[in-house]
């Protein structure tokens, strides 16, 4: 693309139509925790509260620009990119068809509604993704509409590229590093493709989710590839394969320049950001931030812009990431607890208890015809180091216990 640079200016420039540049915030916290020049790129802050607004925008601007008389735009997306495509719909004055699918989150479904109006209608089909795909698929044929695709189109990437255009310009100085989010490769292949051409000396690193490793194992293979299983938690960079479109932008980096973010460690981001500094992040908008944990022996005294890519949190979601956050940092755990059936037992427990441990869970079956009893039971505490003494303590009293809490199987079940 040899003006792409001249295109993406072009598009950044088109946007100011429908909102303003994103604030690319120095944020003083991060910049004294890990020594270094952090800045925030707030894609959050956009009017649908991620930078998926900037590829629907663009594409459907270049669609309407050389064919006049499309109508029907069709899209199939559970959250971010539906909003963007409603939108934009609403913008232009066109008919957007919009397929999710029925295990959307209502407050996903309405907030798309709001963005649309009566622009748009929404299809509820399938219980799963690839269900709502393959019919928006199939209706966009049936009509001749067109299909707006969340990352694989040119003009999407071309759109995404806005970002890097606004990082350029409003930054006072040339970014040492820019880390950026992976899920279908969007907005990672717009951003090098303008950057390494205006700014060759800006590094990049970039991070996805450890639970979907789309890029890592796309370098890996040489060529995208489809992953057998994706953890959804993020649920706005958990895509099983990369796209045909955005990894040529792709293909050259280097291994070590992509990292993997457990899911547990991003909650711990997540809450980190909300209660230090007020900032709303989903979990895919947390995943720049996240990555610092493993920059910081490489960023100290360099100027880094992170790019926090969404803001669509649903609160309703706030006690499971509480939960996976403190699991993480060792500050709670689960474990059975085998307790001897007599008087006075759980007395003798709770005295064991250090001044920081509290129980966050009981669960006790008595079972008359046995000398012991199984007991689930969730502590929290101030610091993780107070497990091991409450361990040792319980080791020295003689009572049997197992730690379930690095367990998936029975997390799932039980906590």
């Amino acid at each position: 693309m040899d003006n792409f640079i001249a295109q993406a200016r072009a598009a950044e420039q088109a946007m100011r139509a429908i909102f303003p540049a994103t604030p690319l915030q120095r944020n003083e916290y991060l910049s004294a925790r890990f020594d270094a020049d952090i800045w925030l790129k707030r894609e959050d802050l956009s009017p649908v509260r991620s930078y998926k607004l900037r590829g629907a925008f663009n594409a459907m601007r270049k669609v309407l620009a050389n064919d006049p008389g499309q109508k029907v735009f069709v899209c199939a997306s559970a959250g971010n990119h539906a909003q963007g495509v409603a939108f934009v719909c609403k913008h232009f004055g066109v008919r957007g068809v919009i397929f999710m699918p029925v295990t959307t989150p209502q407050q996903k479904i309405d907030k798309t509604r709001d963005f649309g109006g009566e622009n748009i209608e929404i299809r509820l089909i399938g219980d799963y993704f690839d269900d709502s795909l393959a019919s928006a698929q199939a209706y966009c044929a049936q009509v001749g509409g067109y299909f707006l695709a969340p990352f694989d189109d040119d003009d999407v990437i071309e759109g995404q590229a806005s970002v890097a255009v606004e990082i350029m310009d409003e930054l006072p100085t040339v970014p040492d590093l820019v880390v950026l989010p992976v899920g279908g490769g969007g907005l990672a292949a717009g951003v090098i493709c303008f950057m390494r051409q205006a700014l060759p000396q800006t590094r990049f690193r970039f991070i996805e989710p450890l639970g979907a490793p789309s890029l890592t194992q796309a370098i890996a293979a040489g060529a995208p590839v489809t992953l057998p299983r994706v953890d959804s938690f993020v649920d706005g960079a958990a895509v099983a394969r990369i796209g045909e479109k955005t990894f040529p932008f792709l293909r050259d980096i280097a291994p070590g320049d992509v990292l993997l973010a457990p899911e547990d460690r991003i909650c711990v981001t997540i809450l980190d950001m909300l209660n230090v500094e007020g900032i709303v992040l989903e979990p895919a908008g947390a995943l720049a931030i996240d990555a610092l944990n493993d920059l910081k022996d490489q960023i100290r005294g360099k100027t880094v812009v992170c790019v926090t890519s969404g803001g669509n949190f649903d609160f309703e979601r706030l006690p499971e990431v509480k939960e996976r956050a403190q699991r993480y940092s060792g500050v709670k755990k689960y474990f059975i607890l085998r307790l001897p059936q007599r008087p006075g037992a759980l007395r003798d427990f709770l005295d064991l208890l250090g001044p920081q441990d509290d129980i966050a869970r009981f669960e006790y079956l008595k079972k008359s015809a046995r000398n012991f009893g199984s007991v689930l039971i969730g502590i929290e505490t101030t610091e993780a180091e107070n497990f091991l003494r409450l361990f040792e303590r319980l080791d020295h009293a003689g009572l049997v216990y197992h730690d379930i809490t690095e367990d998936d199987l029975l997390a799932q079940f039980v906590i």
